[in-house]
Parts: structure tokens; C-alpha cells; sequence
């Protein structure tokens, strides 16, 4: 049976995270996606392309869907980047959009629920919507590649990221070199 996946995407840069996820996801699951406005319009400027994947497209206005409720099973959501505005509703239970409302499902019935957030340097107000979102049992992930990989281009950083995703999704991959030792 194909895994089934929730990505949501919002407004902070980053957009190319969120492409490499579909990417890989879109190949041998079953996604949902859901775009916000801003993420829309920051992808413009960024220069990246969502539209054409092998996904379900979900309007965030459209709350009604079937992955903002409980009673729709699938194996985990990942918000990829997750605006600071976004983390804030989800820590507080503020589920106005599909997105949110989608999150706030995920942790009500303990599904997997990864924040991919994109904000630097965090404030206070940031650290404790993380540690909120954390408690409730949210994973929080800031897009923050390593380098003991030896990154030669930018697309090495976004896999690095990505795969860390993966991991925690339970997704296989090969897209980042695993830590081996110094002497490896």
C-alpha cells in the first residue's frame, strides 16, 4: 500500500527544500499539497516551480478537505518552509487554514508532524512557539545543512536537509551522505 503524505508549504524562503521534498516524495507516495499565498509568491521570486507534480492540490482556504480530519489517515505531514507566522498558529492551536487546521489534526491524533522553519536569528517569542509545538509533539527541523559532507553547490545543502526529513518521515533515500566518523 503507497504511503501517504501531507506537505504544506508557506511563506518564509526556502522554497527549494520543498521542491526536493516532492521530488522525492511524489515518485512513490501519495501527497497532498497545499500551498499558501505568500509561499506562492516567494517562489516566484525564488524562482522555483511547484505546479506539475504527481500530487493532490489543495486550496488552503479549503478547510472542508479530507486531510483536515482525524478520521483521514495518512503517515505523516511536513510543513516545508514553516513561516514563523505558521509555527506561532500551530503552537497556539490558531488552525485558520487548511495548513494549520491539517497540523493541528496531525497532533491531536499523534501523526507525524515536521516544521521545517526558516527564520534566523530567532527571537524568544520563536524559541518558545518551538518548544509549544515540540510539547504538543510536533518535530522541529531548522533548515540548518551540515557540511561534514563536503557540499560542493547549493543542491548538496537542500539534499542534506531534505534527507533529514526523509529519516524522520521513514522514507529511504540516498540523497545525502550519512556521519561515518572523521577517519572515514
Amino acid at each position: 500500500m503507497k504511503k501517504e503524505y501531507v506537505v504544506g508549504v508557506t511563506g518564509a524562503s526556502g522554497i527549494c527544500y520543498a521542491r526536493r521534498l516532492l521530488e522525492v516524495l511524489c515518485q512513490d507516495a501519495q501527497v497532498h499539497l497545499i500551498i499558501s499565498e505568500i509561499a506562492q509568491e516567494i517562489a516566484r521570486h525564488e524562482r522555483i516551480d511547484l505546479s506539475g507534480f504527481d500530487a493532490t492540490y489543495h486550496d488552503i482556504g479549503a478547510i472542508s478537505a479530507e486531510i483536515a480530519s482525524g478520521s483521514h489517515r495518512h503517515d505523516g505531514m511536513v510543513i516545508i518552509p514553516c513561516s514563523a507566522k505558521t509555527l506561532s498558529a500551530i503552537a497556539s492551536g490558531y488552525a485558520d487554514n487548511l495548513i494549520t487546521r491539517t497540523a493541528d489534526v496531525c497532533l491531536k491524533e499523534r501523526r507525524r508532524c515536521i516544521l521545517v522553519t526558516r527564520e534566523m536569528p530567532l527571537s524568544q517569542i520563536h524559541l518558545k512557539n518551538m518548544l509549544a509545538a515540540h510539547e504538543a509533539g510536533a518535530t522541529i527541523m531548522p533548515a540548518s545543512p551540515g557540511f561534514y559532507h563536503h557540499p560542493e553547490k547549493i543542491d548538496d545543502l537542500v539534499d542534506m536537509v531534505v534527507a533529514r526529513v526523509l529519516d524522520h518521515l521513514g522514507v529511504a533515500h540516498t540523497l545525502s551522505g550519512r556521519w561515518s566518523g572523521y577517519d572515514a
